[in-house]
């Protein structure tokens, strides 16, 4: 898997906030509205889906998702979905409340996101954006004394 994979040349690209949590109701409205349009839902770490969501699916997804940002986000704030464009979207990147990390900002190297929605399919996001490499040196010198 290369950079090159349009899907992770969309996934690289500009990504808007939904920093409240009105802002982020709209979106999954919006998606909602385009459920039909052949949305890919992937969770980072497991198997790339082949096949879109059907319209049931994607409501199914938008309504666990927005139940389990709710519970385990406990901020009164969202910030932890962003969408390529909030009023036509066609990526979705939304963040695991419990696996944050560093998500605003600009990095070469950001972290992955627990889930995306995309138009595109998905490709396998660890393999194709492994972990800088001086975090794997860290890891190899962390025990090499012992």
């Amino acid at each position: 898997m290369k950079q090159t994979d349009p899907f992770v040349k969309q996934f690289r690209g500009s990504f808007i906030s939904m920093l409240r949590w009105p802002q982020l109701d709209t979106l999954w409205e919006t998606l909602r509205q385009n459920s039909g349009a052949g949305w890919y839902a992937y969770a980072v770490g497991e198997d790339p889906p082949e096949t879109p969501l059907t319209a049931d699916q994607m409501d199914t997804f938008l309504t666990e998702i927005h139940d389990l940002l709710r519970k385990e986000h406990e901020e009164d704030y969202c910030g932890i979905v962003y969408a390529d464009d909030a009023q036509n979207p066609s990526f979705v990147k939304i963040y695991d409340p419990n696996n944050l990390g560093v998500t605003c900002g600009f990095s070469n190297n950001p972290p992955l996101p627990g889930w995306t929605l995309s138009l595109i399919q998905p490709c396998d996001l660890e393999h194709a954006l492994p972990p800088p490499g001086n975090r794997k040196r860290w890891w190899q010198r962390l025990f090499q004394h012992q």
